[in-house]
């Protein structure tokens, strides 16, 4: 809040910080602005809750004698002003000459060169470094279906993070259609730009016939962050949980609250790394082994899953079972049901806000418990996948994210939580661990060096090339 105060009153401030107190609220800032004018100009930052909460403290503040509230702002519509990313060119543009190369008739050189060698796209172009993160706009976390204009600030976000935490220059690509046909022919016609698609926020079940579609036909790693990076760090935290509580994944059983893009992928990856059997649930209750489903993700896992055939409901499924997955919605059942799960039991409730069963109560019945929230521990957390999956998969350039990659990025993240540091409260570092993002990203050039699935390389050598530079 911007405030105006009578340069008479010496008590204003401490007036102003008092009502802030009295309704629910604390001020974290209090900025001298200047004293003209025959008053004082103030800038008070505090920490509302909400819009709502924010206007009755304005409203409050202004009643005050001697106080006069000129505006109201909000920090983080502040942080998105004209929003979060920027292009900045990386060579000079000081001199004729330096046009003369960056631009006409130099680049024409460069161009003809690509005509010949279109593989040195990734050396000589933005290619090499730079990702699209695809969206409709269907499924955006916790908000559904919003549109892609309502998209953008997360997609932005998304970006930002791309280039914190990896140097990875990403861009949003908010696309007004669901079509699936028109989003794969779009993608498919921008992808000589780009060297990964980062598919985002698209509904299932439709999301699993876009990847699909475009991993095939495309030649640069296509990765649907919903899907696979959650389950590359559920798979990263459930390594650590079970090296604490000294169980082999290859004994264990899971159960899983949803099937959709996230569960899919899950199961999928833990059946990779050769977990004993896995449970999932839908909204109709334990998908059947070898039962009839709508879409080719829940039919993969009736095909898949469910080696002991076991029916029923959330409830039932928890019954023996050593860990609970839970992607669906929240507050499913009471935390006491968790009594039925099998002694040391593992439970990660990531439905955000709010999990399928409370966390503080789930650690009476549990071993280790893990969330999607910030506010509790063992955040499960994309940002501890992506960034690094496409910063291995870009340097070693990589034409697809495999399942051995997947498996092989989640050990990773696993690892970086030493021996000595594993804790019920502590099974996934923090996002800000500056060892994860290489770490995942050596262990995604190495799958890819030991394979044959990589672009061919430049015609030059780049480090060489460098040296010049």
């Amino acid at each position: 809040m911007r405030l105006y105060l009578d340069p008479e009153d010496q008590r204003a401030i401490g007036r102003v910080t008092t009502v802030v107190g009295d309704h629910g609220a604390s001020v974290t800032a209090v900025d001298f602005v200047s004293t003209r004018d025959q008053r004082v100009t103030v800038d008070v930052t505090a920490n509302a809750r909400d819009s709502d909460h924010s206007s009755r403290l304005a409203e409050a503040v202004e009643e005050l004698e001697g106080v006069h509230v000129h505006r109201v702002s909000d920090r983080t519509f502040l942080s998105h002003l004209r929003g979060k990313l920027a292009v900045r060119s990386r060579v000079p543009l000081k001199t004729r000459d330096d046009l003369s190369m960056a631009y006409t008739p130099g680049v024409a050189r460069v161009c003809l060169a690509l005509v010949d060698k279109p593989q040195d796209a990734r050396s000589l172009t933005i290619k090499g470094n730079t990702v699209a993160i695809v969206t409709d706009g269907t499924a955006v976390l916790g908000l559904g279906d919003i549109g892609p204009v309502a998209s953008l600030p997360v997609m932005e976000g998304k970006a930002v993070l791309f280039k914190q935490f990896a140097d990875v220059d990403a861009w949003p690509v908010a696309l007004d259609t669901t079509d699936t046909e028109e989003i794969i022919a779009i993608v498919k016609a921008m992808a000589p730009v780009y060297g990964g698609i980062n598919l985002e926020d698209i509904a299932a079940p439709r999301c699993f016939e876009i990847e699909e579609r475009l991993r095939d036909e495309l030649d640069i790693p296509v990765f649907h962050d919903d899907q696979h990076g959650t389950a590359i760090v559920v798979l990263a935290a459930l390594t650590n949980a079970l090296r604490l509580v000294g169980k082999d994944i290859g004994d264990i059983t899971a159960t899983m609250v949803g099937a959709g893009a996230a569960g899919v992928a899950i199961a999928k990856l833990l059946v990779a790394q050769g977990i004993g059997d896995v449970r999932v649930v839908d909204r109709h209750g334990i998908i059947e082994r070898d039962s009839d489903q709508p879409d080719s993700g829940k039919q993969w896992i009736a095909e898949t899953t469910n080696v002991g055939r076991v029916t029923g409901s959330v409830v039932d499924s928890l019954e023996g079972a050593d860990v609970f997955i839970g992607v669906s919605g929240p507050s499913l059942f009471d935390a006491g049901e968790l009594s039925r799960m099998a002694d040391d039991a593992i439970v990660f409730a990531l439905a955000n806000p709010e999990p399928e069963v409370d966390p503080i109560l789930a650690r009476d019945h549990a071993a280790v418990v893990a969330t999607g929230r910030s506010d509790y521990p063992n955040q499960i957390n994309n940002v501890l996948a992506f960034p690094g999956v496409f910063r291995g998969a870009l340097d070693a350039r990589a034409r697809a994210i495999t399942e051995e990659m997947k498996v092989a990025a989640a050990l990773a993240i696993a690892d970086t939580v030493h021996a000595d540091e594993l804790h019920p409260f502590h099974i996934i570092p923090s996002v800000f661990n500056t060892d994860v993002v290489p770490a995942v990203a050596a262990a995604i050039r190495d799958v890819v060096e030991r394979g044959e699935d990589a672009a061919p390389a430049p015609s030059f050598d780049l480090e060489e090339a460098d040296d010049l530079v």
